[in-house]
């Protein structure tokens, strides 16, 4: 009989919001899903399916961010007797399940703290009752095992008491074979940045556009590429204001394309920006890497180890749209340079694939699941 594991986690890989979290949990547990018997429980959506069965992995979908949590429990419960080990997913939102899962049977998944993303992204009073508590709500979990998946928060781990023993940082992958240096797009002939994600103050698109309006009036010919899910309003009540109207025709939002013309785009660009507050990692470095440009980032948690520190990406000397600016100043006036982050870039990512991370993840559970195996034959 195949263990059983249970994931319980604020989103699922259909999810209309899904990121690069919810890419790396499926892709994971599909590649493990031959031998153990996974269960992925999470909030419902409009669309989706109550119960689907997707690539080895049975989701279930019930309630809604905050309901789910009781019926989570609920279904533990029901189920405490076949299942093997629970892996609660935190990401700002979290199961609690200490308060009910045994010590053995129980590990913590986390992508990134998220610290000064309440002031950023949610009102007061919310806002200060995220941040004070996030510290406490992951003490509950500290004398347990942790999964994460850079340096950066793993050493956050460890600082609010975490046993560095029992942190396992799993490897990063990508979805697409990183291309062949001679298979790179044309680099425009204008100096072309690049955002893609979210419309979101903490993900960096403000600071980004602040950053180009400087360059650009160095560079009057440079443009400026946005991919991701187009937000009229939030253009227009928080990026119209930053960008001069004359500037504005220089701004291009594409909203949602395919997963092919995003590639291509992000080769053809001279460099992708990056400027988030906190990470996980930072997908979207990886991938434009593996098709030929380097991104600019702040040095801040996740993002530094994407770009390996300022090796393989540029990085920042300060969170401001300032020192942006100068890293894609640097991007155009040292080709010498330029190429030679480029190269690393790709090199980097041709390390990075999903079976490492499966394997990874394959690794960890033989190592912890075989202790409760035994524990329980002797029980």
């Amino acid at each position: 009989m195949k263990p059983h594991l249970l994931f319980l986690s604020w989103r699922d890989i259909k999810h209309p919001k899904a990121g690069g979290a919810e890419v790396f949990t499926h892709e994971m547990l599909r590649r493990v899903s031959d031998d153990y018997e996974i269960t992925h429980f999470s909030p419902a959506f409009e669309g989706g399916h109550d119960v689907e069965y997707l690539d080895g992995i049975t989701y279930i979908r019930r309630g809604n961010a905050l309901s789910v949590i009781p019926l989570a429990f609920s279904y533990y419960q029901s189920h405490a007797a076949t299942i093997d080990l629970v892996v609660d997913q935190m990401n700002t939102h979290h199961f609690f399940t200490p308060l009910y899962v045994p010590l053995a049977k129980r590990a913590l998944f986390i992508h990134q703290l998220t610290r000064e993303i309440w002031q950023i992204n949610v009102r007061p009073p919310f806002s200060y009752v995220g941040e004070w508590t996030e510290t406490p709500r992951l003490q509950l979990y500290r004398t347990g095992r942790a999964l994460t998946v850079s340096q950066s928060t793993a050493d956050d781990l460890l600082a609010v008491g975490f046993s560095k023993d029992d942190v396992t940082i799993l490897p990063e992958g990508l979805s697409f074979t990183p291309w062949n240096e001679e298979d790179w797009k044309p680099k425009e002939v204008h100096p072309t940045f690049l955002y893609a994600g979210r419309m979101s103050a903490y993900k960096g698109i403000n600071d980004a556009l602040q950053a180009f309006v400087i360059v650009k009036r160095e560079y009057p010919d440079a443009r400026f590429w946005v991919i991701g899910k187009k937000d009229e309003a939030y253009i227009t009540e928080h990026l119209h204001p930053i960008v001069p109207e004359e500037m504005r025709d220089a701004i291009t939002y594409f909203g949602f394309v395919s997963e092919e013309e995003k590639l291509e785009r992000m080769s053809r660009a001279t460099a992708l920006l990056f400027p988030s507050k906190r990470e996980g990692w930072g997908l979207t470095v990886s991938e434009a890497a593996a098709v030929g440009t380097p991104t600019i980032v702040y040095d801040a948690p996740g993002l530094r180890d994407a770009v390996q520190y300022g090796m393989t990406g540029y990085m920042a000397k300060s969170q401001t749209p300032g020192a942006l600016a100068a890293e894609m100043r640097a991007c155009l006036r040292d080709p010498e340079e330029y190429e030679m982050i480029q190269a690393a870039g790709h090199r980097f990512a041709q390390t990075l694939h999903w079976d490492h991370t499966g394997q990874a993840f394959r690794n960890w559970l033989q190592r912890e699941l075989i202790p409760i195996a035994l524990k329980e034959d002797f029980s």
